[in-house]
């Protein structure tokens, strides 16, 4: 049997400067790859920031966020299998979330990680949920970013239709101008120099030398199935967060998580903060200057109450 390449053949833009790579290897040998920014300022005890992205984004999306926070904390942004420099499965229905768990708690293990915050957005945000059910008494705190346990009929269809779409463009420049036309709803005010930074976070140079997305398009087969992860009780994962900081962030355009589902969320857990990203659509990136604030805010009084 053909063995997959450990990784897709890539050019990806330089690492923005203090971050680190590691690697860890699954029982069907993925090779798995985080990103880590670790200044030696911050207290050995404190703990990590477990920084995980959308279904098709990846580690570098959090290069901004380590701009701003990596004086105060240690940054673990794991690439999932099937995206920036993690391999490529052999079995495409390997892209659950039940392999994606598996392969964090692989990456926390190797990173040696004992707790951690999880920031999580859109999928990224359901694993942080469903973490509870192995991970519960190591995590100090979670980040949902622009997600719920319920999630709004229409954006999941958009992002369904989405994945695996293809992208092909001879220059960043055309990947940047076409990006920005497909998401125009999402960032309505970015110009091109947000967009590029956007397309090199989301793409890479591929063998033939043109711009393309930085992930396996077999992402998007498990979607076919007839229930998908019909069997995760996505409330019932909320639900155990209790006695955990928590905070929600929801952007004003989402078309992804409603008003009402932060609502509801409030109502079950009544010292969740809840916060409204102005201006934006699924998902903000955390750079605006409220879910920054927001963001901050909530980190500096986990670092209060761990110093207690």
């Amino acid at each position: 049997m053909a063995v997959a390449p450990l990784s897709a053949p890539a050019s990806r833009p330089e690492p923005a400067p203090g971050w680190q790579k590691g690697y860890a290897f699954t029982g069907d040998s993925v090779r798995l790859c985080w990103h880590e920014h670790h200044d030696p300022r911050v207290p050995p005890g404190r703990p990590a920031l477990l920084c995980l992205a959308g279904l098709t984004r990846n580690g570098a999306d959090f290069a901004p966020l380590a701009e701003s926070l990596g004086a105060d904390w240690r940054l673990i942004a794991p690439d999932l299998r099937g995206r920036g420099e993690s391999g490529w499965a052999r079995d495409s229905l390997t892209y659950v979330s039940l392999t994606y768990l598996r392969d964090l708690s692989l990456v926390l293990d190797a990173a040696g990680v004992d707790r951690f915050v999880v920031i999580g957005a859109s999928m990224g945000g359901l694993l942080a949920l469903r973490m509870t059910t192995a991970h519960r008494a190591r995590m100090a705190g979670v980040v949902l970013n622009d997600i719920g346990p319920a999630i709004e009929p229409a954006g999941l269809k958009r992002l369904q239709a989405n994945v695996g779409r293809g992208g092909n463009w001879m220059t960043w420049v055309h990947a940047a101008r076409e990006l920005g036309v497909r998401n125009a709803a999402i960032h309505p005010d970015w110009g091109l120099h947000q967009w590029l930074a956007f397309a090199k976070r989301l793409c890479r140079v591929g063998p033939q030398g043109r711009i393309i997305f930085d992930y396996d398009p077999r992402i998007a087969e498990p979607f076919r199935l007839p229930h998908g992860d019909a069997g995760a009780d996505d409330w019932a994962a909320f639900d155990s967060l209790k006695g955990l900081p928590v905070l929600s962030l929801r952007a004003e355009l989402s078309d992804v998580f409603s008003a009402a589902t932060q609502v509801q969320m409030q109502r079950r857990l009544p010292g969740l903060t809840a916060v409204t990203v102005p201006g934006v659509g699924h998902a903000p990136t955390l750079m605006e200057p409220v879910a920054a604030a927001a963001l901050r805010e909530f980190l500096d009084d986990i670092k209060r109450g761990e110093a207690r």
